[in-house]
């Protein structure tokens, strides 16, 4: 059983010129597609929780991590080529961290199950790269490249099996951090 609050309340503004300017709206959980909405989003403020956002609707495409506060030009402060389209409410969790990494797609190749952040799998587990996981507690931070760096995807509880079928143009990851209650 999970120890996550769905009950936190989180809250996103979309603006669509940068510098918060133009039309706005404003989001307090998951939206799929907000081009209804908007015509397009290039800045937005975090007033509360923390949310991914993506450059395509369906949650799909690249993703960036928001916490609290303001990103005044999406595309250039996280090089975006689009604007966001879609955005997902990260719930607060409280609780251990437990994640199982698999260096090969469908839980193939060596394993290692991971309970803290690790800023590069090669390093630590001797592992070439994860290309599969199963997220048991816990939502988590996968980035493409070592310390934390590089294209990033969130995981939440679930299986994992081949990351390319989650519209990732990257389909392996070297580091992993945990999304703590610090939002």
């Amino acid at each position: 059983m999970s120890n996550t609050s769905m009950n936190m309340r989180g809250k996103i503004t979309f603006y669509e010129e940068k510098n918060f300017q133009g039309r706005s709206y404003e989001c307090m959980n998951d939206c799929s597609d907000m081009s209804s909405s908007l015509s397009r989003s290039q800045s937005c403020r975090v007033e509360s929780g923390c949310f991914m956002v993506y450059d395509r609707s369906n949650y799909m495409g690249n993703q960036y991590f928001m916490k609290r506060g303001e990103y005044s030009d999406c595309m250039s402060m996280m090089g975006m080529r689009d604007c966001i389209k879609s955005c997902r409410m990260i719930p607060m969790h409280r609780g251990q961290f437990r994640m199982k990494i698999y260096e090969k797609e469908n839980f193939g190749g060596q394993s290692h199950e991971m309970m803290e952040d690790c800023d590069n799998v090669m390093d630590h587990y001797r592992m070439n790269e994860c290309q599969s996981c199963n997220v048991m507690d816990g939502h988590w931070l996968m980035y493409e490249q070592p310390q934390f760096r590089g294209k990033m995807m969130y995981m939440r509880p679930g299986e994992y099996r081949n990351f390319r079928d989650m519209g990732m143009s990257c389909q392996r990851f070297m580091s992993m951090r945990r999304i703590t209650d610090s939002c």
